[in-house]
């Protein structure tokens, strides 16, 4: 089987149509015709990742987001900057073929990465789905206990919280990656990969901040990007064994990127 192939079998069975005019599903780098070895699903395609992928013997990469840190993984612009040319020359020694999985990923239904992300944080919903805006309830806690099982749970270094520990809270919702949810008054606590501070088209740490003053109960947890969506390449790469078989199929994570 090529890495064409393999490709071939996650668009057959993705259970939506392919849109062939997607910028981000798309071979990166490599050739596609390269005979498999092995797969690597992961989030976010670092050099380091790269390596420990080649390292246990798997030449496709199936990664959430971009490889050339730009989301169109435009390189016209990165043909003399020397972390290009060291990761390419790297890739292209190696035979390593890179497809990104993302716009399907989130299309199909139900989305692995908000089942995975919600299951991470200890919320289980096997039909979740982008954009449903759904809302869990959990056993009341307070904001600062819920955020510590979190910490827990995820293994996180640096993920931030808004408002509150005190708090007592019970009513959540969540969305991966940049899909954090706006916080409305039938919610208590949104969770989230990134979010912006201030100038976003709605703020959730301002809100928060003068729900706070006010004595009303809302919070935030900011994951951070790879925390929130890595659990969905883990589970990306659980799909992928019933229906790809042959080759090893294994999870490579990218790792938390910051650090406090």
């Amino acid at each position: 089987m090529t890495a064409r192939e393999a490709i071939g079998l996650v668009r057959d069975n993705l259970g939506i149509p392919f849109n062939e005019n997607t910028y981000r599903d798309t071979f990166k780098i490599g050739n596609p015709d390269t005979e498999l070895k092995g797969i690597a699903t992961t989030v976010m395609t670092t050099f380091d990742m790269i390596q420990r992928a080649h390292a246990a013997g798997l030449n496709l990469i199936i990664t959430h987001e971009d490889t050339f840190w730009n989301d169109r993984d435009e390189t016209k612009d990165l043909v003399n900057n020397p972390l290009y040319k060291l990761k390419t020359e790297f890739c292209r020694a190696n035979d390593m073929v890179i497809w990104r999985f993302h716009d399907h990923q989130h299309a199909k239904k139900p989305d692995q990465s908000i089942v995975a992300s919600l299951r991470s944080v200890g919320i289980e919903d096997e039909t979740a789905s982008m954009g449903s805006g759904k809302v869990y309830t959990i056993p009341e806690t307070t904001l600062g206990a819920f955020a510590s099982q979190i910490k827990k749970r995820t293994g996180s270094k640096a993920f931030r919280v808004v408002g509150n520990p005190a708090a007592k809270i019970s009513r959540i919702s969540l969305g991966p990656g940049y899909a954090s949810p706006r916080l409305t008054p039938d919610v208590d606590v949104v969770i989230g990969g990134e979010s912006p501070e201030t100038d976003g088209a709605f703020d959730n740490p301002e809100y928060v901040m003068d729900a706070v003053t006010l004595g009303i109960v809302k919070g935030q947890i900011i994951l951070g990007h790879v925390v929130s969506e890595e659990p969905g390449m883990e589970e990306c790469a659980k799909w992928l064994r019933t229906f790809i078989t042959g080759v090893p199929i294994q999870f490579v994570p990218a790792g938390e990127p910051y650090w406090t």
